[in-house]
């Protein structure tokens, strides 16, 4: 219950952010008045000229409710019109908002904010794309009785350093370490930690304070998980700044494609992939409908790929068919280099 309450809120949250990002352009509007009702000046459009607000102004708790649903979904115009060409015609999508055509679409980093908070409050609700159960209940587990117990020993550990009057680095590592301890014992489900094998020994790579940090992260996997997890949804949107130079190279001597437009082929392509893990997770919940996941986890992928290529840069067949191939070489390559971020930061943070 818990989880599937943080799992809407995170849902609103990417909502919102989302809906600050993307502002009302393109949309319909209401009837308004002869003169604004904040600076009375007079009223020609849907907004003041002279201060901005707009003119529809309501204090009804049905409108109240309009204005809270549309601002997390775009619930009118926009949202409808860009989710399903992003399906099933995404180089027309790109093309198009790269030519110009912007108050129709929702903007990418608006789309890719919402899709990734949807995506990770799906696999807090109903679980992850591949495995059974929400999220804290797939084949890597945390241990509630374990994170309660280490939680306990770095309270007292923090506690001794405060006496002690310690370095304040070590008391500010230690009250992080109790931090992350206590939310990960709130998201724990309380079964067991699966298997891990422990680097036994000392490290030592001539870096003392690394040396520290790797040791803490091996004899705490646990914690380094929690962390990798909470991180990856912090940084999502660094996926995008590490993808675009590797689609840049696909067209490095195609110098009427900018690198603002492969910016926009990777974001629209980074929000269809955190919806499509979406669909896989509802899928997953659905009983027979569960085989279907394998199938599309490896055709739908490269087919979007081919026919966002193919649309959005207007190539030819082979053109889109060695792209495809090297863009999904690229994506593998940049999942890496994300995940090794995430290991980097769950040791060392």
């Amino acid at each position: 219950m818990a989880g599937g309450i943080e799992a809407a809120g995170d849902l609103v949250t990417g909502g919102l952010i989302a809906r600050a990002i993307e502002p009302e352009a393109g949309e319909h509007g209401g009837e308004g008045q002869a003169h604004c009702l904040n600076c009375g000046a007079q009223v020609i459009s849907r907004h003041c000229h002279d201060c901005g607000q707009s003119v529809r102004v309501h204090r009804t708790l049905t409108a109240f409710w309009h204005d809270f649903t549309h601002s997390i979904l775009h619930f009118e115009g926009k949202i409808w019109r860009t989710l399903p060409l992003l399906f099933f015609r995404p180089g027309q999508l790109t093309r198009r908002y790269v030519h110009g055509e912007r108050a129709r679409f929702v903007s990418p980093l608006a789309l890719f904010l919402f899709s990734v908070f949807l995506m990770f409050a799906t696999f807090s609700w109903v679980g992850m794309p591949i495995g059974s159960g929400p999220a804290g209940t797939n084949s890597v587990r945390l241990d509630k009785a374990a994170l309660s117990a280490e939680l306990a020993k770095t309270k007292s550990k923090l506690a001794s350093l405060e006496k002690v009057g310690a370095p304040k680095v070590e008391i500010a590592r230690a009250r992080e370490d109790a931090r992350n301890l206590e939310a990960a014992v709130k998201l724990a489900a309380g079964a067991s930690l699966s298997d891990l094998e422990l680097v036994k020994g000392d490290i030592d790579l001539g870096i003392p304070e690394l040396d520290a940090a790797l040791k803490h992260a091996v004899e705490n996997p646990a914690l380094l998980l929690y962390k990798m997890q909470s991180n990856a949804y912090k940084f999502s949107w660094a996926l995008i700044p590490i993808s675009i130079p590797f689609v840049w190279l696909l067209f490095a001597f195609r110098r009427q494609f900018k690198p603002y437009d492969h910016a926009i082929f990777v974001t629209y392509s980074l929000s269809f992939m955190s919806l499509f893990l979406v669909l896989l997770s509802v899928l997953g919940r659905l009983g027979p409908l569960a085989a279907w996941r394998v199938p599309l986890i490896f055709l739908a992928p490269p087919a979007h790929m081919f026919f966002q290529l193919r649309g959005a840069y207007q190539i030819g067949l082979f053109a889109a068919f060695w792209r495809t191939m090297a863009l999904l070489i690229i994506a593998f390559f940049v999942l890496i280099v994300f995940g090794i971020i995430l290991l980097a930061l769950g040791v060392t943070g």
